[in-house]
């Protein structure tokens, strides 16, 4: 299953803004290189990383673990600062939620506090 984390940079769900997001694990829907949820789970997170980083300029940091199968991209400040990137990421968890309910048992959403360092 792909879990994705909505990280919050205070309380876990409402209120707080969103400080990044983290998603790991293979959906399982289909073998590996074949899996069309795993493609639009990976095929969203480039894209939120790319308008964040290349089209914003929030300099959100991104962390990758090809073998893992897990990546995460934070906000700068907890996400406090960002406002137009708290669009985007709602639109990410947004998506992700839909894809939750598509393919129930392949993609799970979640929300907690950003742990940050």
């Amino acid at each position: 299953m792909t879990t994705v984390l909505m990280l919050r940079g205070g309380p876990a769900r409402d209120g707080a803004p969103f400080a990044g997001i983290q998603v790991s694990g293979h959906s399982g829907h289909a073998e590996q290189g074949h899996d069309i949820v795993c493609a639009a789970v990976t095929g969203a997170v480039r894209l939120t990383e790319c308008i964040l980083n290349d089209v914003m300029g929030a300099g959100a940091r991104t962390e990758a673990e090809p073998r893992a199968a897990r990546v995460r991209i934070e906000l700068p400040d907890g996400g406090s600062r960002a406002e137009g990137a708290q669009a985007v990421l709602a639109g990410f968890a947004r998506y992700a939620e839909q894809l939750a309910l598509e393919y129930p048992g392949h993609v799970s959403v979640l929300y907690e506090a950003a742990n940050l360092n």
